[in-house]
């Protein structure tokens, strides 16, 4: 398999569950902030131009990180990455899907990709609403998703109970933004995201990511 990946992306999520299961890979960086995924030879291999991508040994294509996340986990059942226990796998998937649809894309997707949120008509160019207040929109569905995010660990080391599932990983990505931009972590979301940096596999990509 051959996994592309690029700084400052979701992709650490998935390169996180590759190196949990062990499985052969080979990866790809990528200068996703300069433009590389929107340019060949990568936008022939995902037309979506984003990352993560993985491409499978039969040449099949994976995008979507929850796809991705799911089918490695599925394929993997030794791992345990999706707990035997229906209630446990909805909990897990709830905070996956929140992490990744709410605290990324409406969230930091504002703060970081500010000029697709800003409003583009005449009304509300003459309501100055621009990117200061895109930006300041996407702190505040942080801040409430960091709320609820916290609320939601409460007594529980990892997303799903007691071990590690796809779902942590996905939490971490987000949650290591956090930081970058100067936001704080909540107490049991900060309790995580140091649990999820203490397990090797989690040390071994940030080494590769330089984020160790």
């Amino acid at each position: 398999m051959k996994f592309y990946w690029g700084p400052h992306t979701c992709a650490i999520g998935i390169h996180i569950l590759l190196e949990e299961i062990g499985v052969p890979y080979e990866s790809e960086k990528l200068d996703v902030a300069g433009g590389a995924a929107q340019q060949e030879p990568f936008k022939s291999i995902n037309p979506k131009g984003k990352v993560p991508t993985l491409v499978r040994d039969d040449g099949t294509v994976m995008t979507e990180y929850g796809a991705i996340a799911t089918w490695l986990a599925r394929t993997n059942p030794d791992k345990g990455l999706i707990p035997a226990d229906p209630e446990a796998e909805r909990r897990g998937l709830e905070i996956m899907d929140y992490a990744i649809g709410t605290l990324h894309l409406q969230g930091f997707g504002r703060l970081f990709k500010t000029e697709l949120y800003e409003p583009q008509d005449m009304v509300h160019q003459t309501l100055k609403l621009g990117q200061d207040s895109v930006k300041r929109q996407g702190r505040q569905i942080i801040d409430q998703a960091l709320a609820i995010l916290d609320r939601e660990m409460v007594g529980r080391p990892y997303v799903a109970g007691e071990t590690l599932t796809l779902g942590d990983t996905a939490l971490f990505y987000a949650e290591r933004w956090a930081p970058q931009e100067g936001i704080a972590l909540p107490p049991h979301l900060a309790a995580h995201f140091e649990r999820m940096i203490a397990r090797p596999a989690v040390a071994r990509v940030r080494a590769v990511w330089g984020e160790a």
